[in-house]
């Protein structure tokens, strides 16, 4: 089942390409993936953002019905009775009668409670707009993790490829001399051992590989296929200091706290109002036909009346066994719950956004320290190796090397991979990588507050949406990850 919503789909583009990140990177080769085509999948196609957004709508809903409470209402009736059994000394019973009435109520006065009501349904509603860019900036976090967990763990696979196959070729090498006798059944051994440890560790980052292509699956709903790599992120910050500044102001986690603190102020008038009296006028009027059951010659009996009333009426509540008051400290209590909740999310904003920068930052430097590990640890390989060949570097000595190179190679991709991902966290912290920030291009994006100005104002009683279709795709045909890498070593991560 993979038609549109009709609601959602007037609301939504039908884009797959085209997000620039900054830096765009060259076109990619034909069938390649980009980081800016695994972030559109995700944004059309992930079911937490779609069925995010589809709770948003429900949301919507609460002001419509917070605002039915303070307008007209009609009512109509109609009922038929028939007498089966007439007193034999009643002359004006009659036989059987017909009735139909309609009643039309006005509230006037409802001491605030409904203008509370939808003040506090409309903070909640933005408060959903908020949580709804949160949600999205998540999903994104995650695509960038798994895009980047993708690469990462092919070039890991790729670096153990070729670690097994060096190992091969030593232990051959080491088999050779060995039969020639120089060399000993020891370093016969250690090859051995080296190589069955590389293949064990080759499995295992299989198997990280297969697992980081599910969760790539699992959020973008299609399986990667030749992931390019990465453009530059833009619009980083240059302290945390400024980071933070910029995320006090934009984070959608503060301006979703924020509204609710105002909805819940709202609340506390809307509880103070089940005090107050309340004012409404009432117009009805009735008609009652006999069916000509009355008999004929009765004298001043219809067979059909009407009716016309109109009438105010007012409600003074004088005591209701000190509920009002309850209410009004419940929301009173929930307020201040509120205000503390502002504080925590503004606390967990700014410690997100130091801890994002400074791995950022940690990264960085870290990456500057093992490239140059990464070479030193190539030039003594050489060296060992060399070294080996002239009788001064024993077999074992050529192994540590081999492996101080590996660890080196697989720190460097890791290091790279950890830098990017917590460059976007960065941006995410700071309310900049939401589909709006990252200019997506191909059309409008999702505007949740299309379908508020749609319902906010409807008072139509059968204005029903057509019926929930799902959204989102799903992943049951997508083949399952595999551990195939292409021959070649290429991180495709930002050198």
């Amino acid at each position: 089942m993979h038609d549109k919503n009709p609601v959602e789909t007037g609301r939504r583009t039908r884009w797959l390409a085209g997000l620039a990140l900054g830096a765009l990177v060259a076109a990619a080769p034909a069938h390649a993936e980009t980081l800016q085509g695994a972030l559109a999948k995700a944004y059309e196609n992930n079911p937490t953002l779609t069925g995010a957004r589809a709770g948003q709508r429900a949301n919507d809903e609460n002001v419509p019905i917070q605002k039915a409470a303070g307008l007209p209402s009609v009512g109509a009736s109609v009922d038929y009775q028939e007498n089966l059994v007439v007193p034999g000394n009643s002359f004006f019973t009659p036989g059987r009668s017909l009735s139909t009435g309609a009643q039309l109520s006005v509230p006037i006065y409802q001491g605030g409670a409904v203008r509370n009501a939808v003040k506090a349904a409309k903070y909640r509603v933005e408060a959903g707009q908020a949580d709804l860019r949160a949600t999205e900036a998540s999903i994104f976090a995650q695509v960038v993790g798994a895009y980047m967990d993708v690469i990462r763990d092919i070039a890991i696979v790729q670096l153990n490829q070729k670690n097994v196959s060096v190992l091969h070729t030593n232990l051959q090498a080491t088999s050779d001399r060995f039969e020639i006798g120089d060399l000993t059944r020891t370093d016969v051994a250690q090859s051995q051992a080296r190589l069955a440890l590389a293949e064990g560790d080759l499995r295992t980052a299989e198997s990280n590989l297969i697992r980081s292509r599910e969760t790539y699956i699992q959020l973008v709903g299609e399986a990667p296929d030749d992931l390019q790599p990465p453009p530059v992120l833009p619009n980083l910050p240059t302290t945390a200091e400024e980071a933070v500044a910029i995320a006090l102001n934009t984070n959608p986690d503060i301006d979703a706290a924020d509204q609710r603190l105002n909805a819940s102020r709202a609340d506390i008038g809307a509880a103070r109002a089940t005090r107050a009296p309340k004012l409404s006028a009432t117009i009805s009027g009735g008609y009652n036909n006999n069916l000509n059951s009355i008999p004929a010659g009765n004298a001043g009996a219809d067979n059909t009346t009407t009716s016309a009333i109109a009438g105010v009426s007012m409600t003074l509540p004088i005591f209701q066994g000190g509920r009002p008051s309850a209410r009004v400290r419940q929301a009173q209590a929930q307020t201040s719950q509120a205000i503390e909740n502002y504080v925590a999310v503004e606390r967990d904003v700014i410690a997100q956004t130091r801890g994002a920068y400074a791995a950022w930052q940690a990264n960085e430097r870290i990456i500057a320290a093992t490239e140059q590990a990464v070479g030193a640890n190539g030039l003594s390989l050489e060296g060992v190796r060399a070294e080996n060949s002239v009788g001064t570097r024993s077999i074992l000595d050529i192994l540590n090397a081999e492996q101080e190179y590996l660890n080196a190679q697989v720190q460097l991709v890791s290091a790279r991979r950890n830098s990017y991902v917590a460059a976007f966290s960065v941006l995410a912290a700071m309310g900049k990588a939401e589909a709006r920030d990252l200019g997506i291009e191909g059309g409008a994006l999702y505007d949740p507050e299309a379908n508020y100005r749609r319902v906010k104002g409807q008072i139509f009683d059968w204005a029903d949406d057509p019926k929930p279709q799902q959204v989102a795709t799903d992943t049951k045909s997508v083949p399952a990850a595999d551990a195939a890498v292409p021959p070649s070593i290429d991180t495709a991560l930002p050198q």
